[in-house]
């Protein structure tokens, strides 16, 4: 098991993983993400702030990572933080306590930039997925209604957000 960048060679499936993370927003009847442009992603690629866990050679998990994340943190955006966006988990690899591991990577990576926080958000109040973020050593902060959302994607429009942090200070 590994984490590295995505390149461009993971496109097309890190597209796949989204879909089946859409599917499964689709069918729990929670907010759906949009189809995310190809250049977003192309754009995380080159920065290498995409990342893919492997297990067998095979993709297990996705996520993007960023600095700064002003729209949804407002002013909590100016605490030196790493942001973590759209983590999703190949089926085949379930179970494997795989935000575990990105919480594990993330410590040490934000460490390596500098940064305070680890700071994660999922649109609406799902109480299963605020469990599992506190499962994983993040403390639910709680709902926070979005100012202005022009630049986030579409299922950010007029929305509430949990967010969540872990303080490396602590």
């Amino acid at each position: 098991m590994e984490i590295r960048n995505s390149t461009m060679d993971d496109i097309d499936e890190i597209f796949r993983l989204y879909k089946v993370a859409t599917d499964l927003q689709r069918e729990k009847k929670s907010v759906m993400w949009p189809v995310f442009s190809r250049d977003l992603i192309e754009t995380e690629i080159h920065e290498k702030h995409q990342w893919k866990i492997i297990i067998d050679n095979h993709i297990a998990c996705i996520w993007a990572t960023t600095f700064t994340d002003p729209l949804i943190w407002e002013e909590r955006n100016n605490d030196p933080a790493i942001y973590i966006h759209r983590i999703a988990t190949n089926p085949a690899a379930r179970g494997n306590n795989l935000v575990q591991l990105i919480v594990d990577w993330s410590r040490q990576y934000a460490k390596e930039k500098g940064k305070e926080y680890i700071r994660l958000d999922t649109v609406g109040r799902n109480e299963k997925l605020i469990q599992h973020y506190e499962k994983w050593g993040f403390t639910y902060l709680g709902l926070f209604k979005l100012k202005a959302t022009d630049g986030l994607p579409a299922h950010y429009d007029n929305a509430s957000v949990s967010l969540f942090e872990i303080d490396l200070g602590k």
